[in-house]
């Protein structure tokens, strides 16, 4: 069966008659949403732990910031290549739902890691790394059933949907770390025990409700042959495909990481180490505010701009960190920008991709792209150590501004005209 694909820089058009209108009507699918649930509750687990880790590793285990960035930089980035196998194994065996059970079991059980580390930092890296490689397994497979899961024309609100209710967790996630915290006085272990307990129940959740095949789409016929290793590679020979992973690697070299951020207004606000977790709220309050206003936005001016003003936030975050503005306008604007940049840009850039990616192979094409820009990351959050180290934090945060600005201009360069993000005809 073929398809034909239109630009994905662009929403599609939807035809005249009550259909699309009904359509409409319904906001996202209950895969969508089950997987949004699945999401909020692994982001209460993952935000309790990340709202906390920044204080313990620098001001309680001492490390320095080239340590700490060679820390956040695995976080997200070293176990970044195992999201492609991960993609084309759920491609091959059509099993997108046990590959996303087995990266969220994965996460699970790190939270208990962290226990066991104990101060050694190598232990305490191999724990990031494990919790990471359960992110990076599960991403790609969970996207693509989202993709899988909704028309063309309405990926951006779906996605847009999917990361609000994700963001819901993500804001929740601080408050709880914050709330075990008052309870318990400074016990980090509180924090990780309580944390394991939220991640089991999504992964119960994922089991009970999510469907491992999309509505509309035939479960593996025996006939059907399985997803090669030569066809999963004809990814890089796809035009389309190749610019948004050299895309999303470039635009993953300008993100520093958000414990820089946090540690960057901590220092100059001077707040209080108990007051720390809340910063990460008010980003993920920015982000549940804005994810679905611009997930619909994209599907109907393109989806293109909306990453591109998302970057745009970022490049204007990083210089309010340098800026001569303090107190709270610069708390408050600062997250709101950084909530504005997520939600314009984590599910956007996948909905941009989404339509481009043959459906036999999207998820290791979704795969491709958070993989480079996550290995981007991993090199950014290295380097942004490395110059807070040698230059200072205003001067590195400065630096940082200026590839945000430098890697717009090369994104618009590889994917600004309409025909680089076409496809004329791609097997499903």
């Amino acid at each position: 069966m073929r398809v034909y694909l239109s630009t994905v820089s662009r929403p599609v058009a939807e035809p005249p008659g009550p259909g699309p209108r009904r359509r409409r009507l319904a906001l996202v699918s209950g895969n969508v949403v089950a997987l949004g649930t699945v999401s909020l509750i692994t982001d209460v687990s993952a935000e309790m732990v990340a709202a906390v880790l920044p204080l313990y590793l620098v001001l309680g285990l001492h490390l320095s910031p080239v340590a700490f960035g060679v820390l956040d930089g695995v976080h997200t980035g070293a176990t970044a290549l195992l999201r492609v196998v991960g993609g084309f194994v759920a491609d091959r065996f059509r099993r997108r739902k046990l590959v996303a059970g087995v990266g969220y079991t994965l996460s699970a059980v790190a939270k208990l890691g962290l226990l066991l580390a104990g101060r050694s930092v190598p232990a305490i890296g191999a724990v990031i790394a494990v919790d990471r490689l359960g992110k990076g397994v599960r991403s790609a497979p969970r996207d693509a059933l989202i993709t899988l899961s909704t028309p063309p024309e309405a990926l951006g609100r779906a996605f847009g949907v999917h990361r609000a209710m994700d963001s819901v967790g993500a804001f929740l996630g601080p408050l709880a770390a914050f709330a075990v915290l008052l309870v318990v006085g400074q016990s980090y272990d509180a924090v990780f025990v309580t944390s394991f307990c939220v991640a089991a129940l999504a992964v119960v959740v994922l089991v009970l409700f999510v469907r491992e095949h999309a509505p509309g789409e035939p479960a593996e016929r025996p006939d059907e042959p399985k997803v090669s290793v030569r066809e999963a590679l004809g990814l890089f020979r796809a035009g389309p495909a190749r610019r948004l992973v050299l895309a999303a690697a470039m635009l993953g070299l300008a993100t520093i990481g958000d414990g820089f951020v946090y540690l960057l207004l901590q220092r100059r606000e001077d707040l209080g180490l108990r007051w720390f977790p809340l910063l990460a709220v008010g980003t993920s309050l920015a982000y549940l505010v804005l994810a679905a206003p611009l997930g619909v936005l994209a599907d109907r001016i393109g989806r293109l701009p909306v990453v591109i003003g998302g970057y745009t936030a970022l490049g204007a975050t990083y210089l309010l960190l340098a800026g001569p503005v303090e107190g709270w306008p610069l708390i408050a604007l600062t997250l709101t920008l950084y909530g504005a940049f997520y939600a314009a840009t984590d599910g956007v850039l996948i909905a941009l991709a989404g339509p481009v990616l043959p459906a036999r192979v999207r998820t290791t094409g979704i795969a491709l792209v958070q993989t480079g820009q996550a290995l981007a990351y991993l090199v950014s959050s290295v380097l942004f150590g490395l110059a807070w180290q040698a230059w200072g934090p205003e001067n590195a945060i400065r630096a940082a501004a200026v590839a945000v600005a430098g890697v717009l201009v090369g994104t618009l360069l590889l994917l600004a005209h309409p025909t680089r993000l076409t496809t004329r005809k791609a097997p499903r």
